[in-house]
């Protein structure tokens, strides 16, 4: 495990962005793997592969970079690592990024699964309420504890790991039709 752990350090270090958008998009995968098999328990033979190929994309062309961009943005609207610092941080990430990545999420993921807009619409109406309340649950204790903890270029993968449990909510939404 150290030596996995140092050969990501290795690579974090040459390439800070591919290894971020990569791990997002596998995490986001395994999120989805999670969701098939253990919270809709659709056994092997019934797992969809197009399903995690599209969650997969949504890791790697949105989540990965948006998220990646975001903490960089953020570090400069809230300069330190103070508490203080990590609460402002915190605030500013739940009040004002997580809402629209979440809306952006759902309305991606839908059309991908080729909802029309106005399926799209009801389905945003319908889950992102729900959504938004469970993200409130779990987020703001992760993310203080990130942005006072966690150096800029490794909280995307701290994200990452917590949200494989949140991709398998996210994902579970997102494909419930």
């Amino acid at each position: 495990m150290a030596s996995l752990w140092r050969t990501y350090q290795g690579l974090m270090a040459k390439y800070p962005w591919t290894v971020q958008i990569v791990t997002a998009g596998s995490l986001v995968g395994a999120g989805d793997v999670i969701s098939q098999q253990l919270i809709e328990r659709r056994g092997p033979a019934n797992h969809s592969l197009k399903r995690t190929a599209k969650m997969m994309s949504i890791g790697f062309f949105f989540v990965g970079p948006v998220i990646g961009g975001w903490y960089k943005v953020l570090d400069r609207l809230v300069a330190g690592g103070t508490k203080s610092a990590a609460m402002k941080k915190m605030l500013v990430d739940q009040l004002c990024f997580a809402p629209c990545f979440l809306g952006a999420f759902l309305c991606i993921s839908g059309t991908l699964n080729g909802l029309t807009a106005e399926q799209n619409i009801a389905k945003l109406r319908r889950d992102y309420g729900d959504a938004l309340v469970s993200n409130y649950y779990l987020w703001p204790p992760v993310q203080i504890a990130n942005f006072y903890f966690v150096p800029l270029h490794h909280r995307l993968a701290v994200v990452q790991i917590v949200a494989v449990a949140w991709n398998s909510y996210l994902s579970w939404k997102a494909n419930k039709m």
